[in-house]
């Protein structure tokens, strides 16, 4: 019987790329990229591999620059020769001046930055930037990780004035501006915009944003008008209550179909506050409620949900929720049993997909501090989480 052996590289292009995009992109180039022959290389240029780069680490603990020996093989020999295909950008602000200095890239559109903070709007979003040209005229979609800290020392207004506000005037094909914090523990300075001027944190490109505001009287200020091609818009708000003498815009909001409201604080205005914004959103088809209730005289179950809001919106497909509420009286507190809850939405249309269990599709890793062991069976058990990836769980118990 005759035997032949056939090299890894004679193999044709097709199935060379077949196997290699099954692997990271970042590992490909740093390992191949230059070091086989000219074919190769060419092959690696493909749309596959150059595309979108992520130079990060893939440590859950730390979002910092690739170590310094990958890092500076790509800024020396691999993105000089392939800067004109990146598209999407992944990188840490310390090291984006480095990246972005060695080509034009002139196809960029889609830029995450890791530790983002004060001091990098303020010497890179401005027309003295060296990054103008991308920044500028480029980019359509921008995530920001802030690192900055709410410390209080300096206002939200005055950093909404001074960082905030200016990107969207600086990036003027800005279509998705996404603001988030680096951690769960630590929250950057909340977008504040109820006592600056109304053309503050203007618009009438941007579709998409996410972002953390001050109170709900932000909230009601950025449909107000300023941003008019908003479809999606994901807020987490930091208070909300019934303090607010402001007279805000009723007006529908046509454009708007995706809307996610986060409260973690206690929130004691869900009828005066919460209710009015989502009677304007007649045209939504998605809804997401994260928020805490309390200082009302009944239960918010299906049926008022079904009265308040859903029938308010006849375009709704999918309403994710997680509404709590707490009716204290007589020096006790009062709790409904998920099954008297459940009998309640009865009113609800019977092809509404209820769901058990969370997906986190992209979650692998998991850090928690100081829970019991109850919530960290949870991500155990596939018949209250999906988290197909998930590869990392740390824990520190009391």
């Amino acid at each position: 019987m005759s035997q032949s052996n056939v090299d890894f590289l004679d193999l044709p292009n097709e199935i060379l790329l077949h196997i290699l995009k099954k692997l990271d992109n970042i590992c490909v180039l740093y390992s191949l990229f230059g070091v086989i022959n000219e074919r190769f290389d060419s092959l690696l240029q493909d749309n596959i591999f150059t595309n979108t780069l992520n130079l990060l680490t893939n440590s859950a603990d730390d979002n910092s620059s690739l170590v310094n020996p990958i890092l500076d093989r790509f800024c020396i020999s691999i993105l000089p020769r392939i800067h004109y295909n990146v598209k999407r950008l992944i990188l840490e602000s310390m090291s984006m001046e480095r990246i972005l200095l060695i080509g034009t890239f002139p196809n960029l559109t889609h830029l995450k930055v890791f530790n983002f903070g004060r001091h990098i709007a303020l010497n890179y979003f401005t027309d003295q930037s060296i990054f103008q040209h991308i920044f500028k005229h480029q980019i359509t979609e921008l995530i920001l990780e802030n690192s900055d800290q709410d410390s209080g020392i300096i206002l939200s207004e005055e950093y909404t004035a001074n960082v905030y506000a200016p990107i969207l005037t600086f990036f003027e094909n800005l279509t998705h501006l996404s603001i988030v914090e680096s951690s769960f523990i630590s929250q950057y300075p909340p977008l504040s915009i109820c006592y600056l001027p109304s053309n503050t944190f203007f618009s009438s490109i941007l579709k998409k944003l996410c972002i953390t505001v001050e109170s709900i009287n932000d909230c009601f200020h950025l449909l107000d008008g300023r941003l008019k091609q908003l479809t999606t818009f994901i807020v987490e708000i930091r208070y909300i209550n019934n303090n607010s003498r402001i007279v805000h815009n009723t007006n529908d909001l046509p454009s708007l179909k995706c809307f996610s409201l986060t409260c973690y604080d206690e929130i004691d205005a869900y009828d005066n506050q919460v209710i009015p914004i989502l009677r304007r959103m007649t045209y939504l088809e998605k809804l997401t409620l994260y928020i805490c209730i309390h200082n009302r005289s009944t239960f918010v179950d299906g049926t008022n949900l079904h009265k308040d809001i859903l029938i308010h919106m006849p375009r709704l497909h999918k309403f994710s929720f997680h509404i709590y509420t707490e009716i204290q009286f007589d020096d006790s507190v009062h709790h409904l049993s998920d099954n008297d809850i459940q009998q309640t939405f009865t009113d609800i249309a019977d092809n509404v997909d209820s769901r058990s269990y969370i997906e986190y599709l992209n979650l692998t890793s998991l850090s928690v501090n100081y829970v019991d062991d109850y919530y960290i069976e949870q991500f155990l058990l596939d018949t209250k989480t999906y988290a197909p990836r998930l590869s990392e769980i740390k824990v520190h118990f009391h």
